[in-house]
């Protein structure tokens, strides 16, 4: 795959068809930009996997001429895999104060801080990166310092939109520079390369004000202990639980490792400076139930946090009550929803009252509602659009409303898609492989590697163990040693495993010498056999281990 020197091109390594995992390339005059690094949360279909990382092989066959990492803001799914995934590009990284206010906190727990280079970036300014110029403008969103990014050449420029929201009262942070956005629009822009997480949604996203009122009002009703999750980076969120725990009469507590990350962050860059002293987790249970709100980690139904844990009642600190409230300030983000459920499944056997978005306007997204997207759309007035940050039906949605506001081309991507831009014009040129990865045990691992796949077909389809012992005549001595787990029941198990032995022992006896005089033949036969023989049973393909041992007497 060839990318002349002049050609101005762009590369989704993730986030394109997907939500979550955002990380994409730029190039142009042989230089290279990479915006976002972001990874993904696992559900069902990948057991035994916490994160799933990008494959970023293409943008480490670049390196040498990759300039910078540019980052739109500080979620995980922009950001988090940098700790993981740096070492492999070892490039300066970019963002706005906060932004990097966060990641240096989360570096420091992953003992990297004093090796990865950290550049603030100031709205309005113009910073150089090999041939492309590169400018952040001011956006709302659900955290503080989100940036858009204009990416510029001399063939044109190009707007990165990065999550974006038109807020006119966030209640912390800043509105979407409109006015700039306008000025970058008279310009000229060649494509506009944006969020697509709400192209499906009618109308305009609420204010956060609406959020925070409703929070307010719902506090309002509780008779007894209230505990909040929401997104630990949503520093609006929690200043406006914190405002309405404060009309109510009740003292905050929070709960959670990366809640403190991110109030921290926010304290250092000039957020949250007015907020009261928070109740300690252990001084918590002293205080009286109907003055208190906990603020908590886990709204995604993640095991480990804070919520989960309280809805278990296995958390050190802090425990909830028949009549108490957890009110949900987040929503859900597509494949947790098994997770969520469950704990509040574990809830509501507690007696505990349930608050989500559909009874009450305790949440309000991040992201741009079709109206919102229509008017970014008039005001820039691209040549090309192309969807990024959302699913399949996301992308499409996103176009067609693009076509609708007289946009001359639309172009879904699909991550690994090289697209050239050309004359304005926008074609795929190329595509690269991409895979998925996790990181377990300091190494980063394929998710289809041959670990990970054995690992999943154990987990769904169980396995067996065959052991034969041959002598020196390749004659079997005693009958086949076989063992399950996780195959049948156990009241199935005697004729099963007695089923096996017999045809083990069956393909022995009907092996040619030239198959039991190797090892490797031996063992593809037997396996194949096995599986068979288990499928037709019970419509289930174990991992089959098989060990054949020889004495020489």
């Amino acid at each position: 795959m060839n990318i002349s020197h002049d050609e101005l091109v762009f590369v989704p390594l993730g986030g394109s068809g997907e939500i979550g995992m955002n990380v994409n390339l730029y190039h142009y005059q042989s230089d290279w930009l990479m915006i976002d690094l972001g990874i993904s949360f696992s559900d069902e279909t990948t057991p035994g996997v916490d994160i799933i990382l990008p494959d970023i092989r293409f943008a480490e066959a670049h390196k040498e001429n990759l300039k910078a990492l540019i980052l739109t803001h500080a979620h995980e799914d922009h950001f988090g895999a940098i700790p993981y995934l740096w070492d492999r590009l070892r490039v300066p990284i970019y963002g706005t104060a906060f932004t990097l206010a966060l990641l240096r906190r989360k570096l420091a727990e992953a003992k990297l801080s004093e090796t990865i280079p950290l550049y603030e970036i100031h709205y309005n300014k113009e910073y150089n990166f090999g041939a492309f110029d590169v400018e952040f403008i001011a956006l709302s969103h659900s955290i503080p310092d989100p940036a858009a990014i204009v990416i510029k050449t001399d063939q044109g420029q190009i707007l990165h939109t990065g999550d974006w929201k038109l807020d006119d009262t966030p209640m912390l942070g800043n509105k979407t520079d409109t006015n700039r956005l306008k000025q970058i629009g008279d310009e000229g822009v060649i494509a506009l390369i944006g969020d697509s997480t709400n192209a499906m949604v009618e109308g305009r996203t609420p204010s956060e004000s609406v959020a925070r009122q409703g929070l307010t009002e719902v506090m309002a009703k509780a008779k007894k202990a209230v505990a909040v999750t929401c997104f630990a980076s949503n520093v609006a969120r929690i200043d406006s639980i914190v405002a309405a725990a404060k009309a109510n009469s009740r003292h905050v507590c929070v709960v959670g490792r990366a809640l403190h990350r991110a109030i921290s962050a926010a304290r250092d860059t000039g957020y949250l400076t007015n907020l009261p002293d928070f109740v300690s987790e252990e001084d918590a249970g002293l205080m009286p139930r109907e003055n208190l709100v906990i603020i908590c980690t886990g709204s995604q139904g993640e095991v480990r946090a804070a919520l989960a844990k309280i809805a278990n009642n296995m958390h050190e600190n802090i425990h909830l009550q028949s009549g108490d409230m957890v009110i949900y300030s987040s929503r859900q983000i597509p494949g947790n929803e098994n997770a969520i459920a469950k704990v509040q499944n574990q809830l509501l056997r507690r007696k505990i009252e349930i608050i989500t978005d559909e009874e009450a306007p305790v949440h309000v997204s991040g992201h741009p509602a079709r109206d919102e997207l229509s008017d970014l759309y008039h005001i820039i007035r691209p040549q090309i659009a192309i969807p990024v940050h959302g699913t399949a039906r996301h992308l499409e949605a996103h176009a067609k409303l693009a076509k609708a506001c007289q946009v001359p081309q639309t172009l879904i991507p699909e991550n690994g898609n090289i697209i050239s831009f050309q004359k304005n014009k926008a074609n795929v040129i190329d595509t690269v492989e991409v895979s998925q990865f996790t990181h377990e045990s300091g190494n980063v691992i394929d998710l289809q590697s041959d670990m990970l796949r054995s690992r999943r077909q154990m987990l769904w389809n169980g396995s067996v163990s065959v052991s034969i012992l041959l002598d020196s005549m390749d004659i079997l001595i005693q009958a086949p040693t076989i063992s399950q787990e996780g195959v049948c029941l156990e009241e199935e198990e005697s004729d099963y495993l007695g089923s096996i032995s017999l045809l083990v022992d069956n393909q022995l006896e009907k092996a040619n010498t030239k198959i039991l005089s190797d090892d490797n033949a031996i063992k593809k036969m037997v396996i194949g056999r096995v599986k068979s023989a288990t499928k037709s049973r019970f419509r289930i393909r174990p991992k089959v281990h098989m060990h054949v041992i020889r004495i020489s007497a």
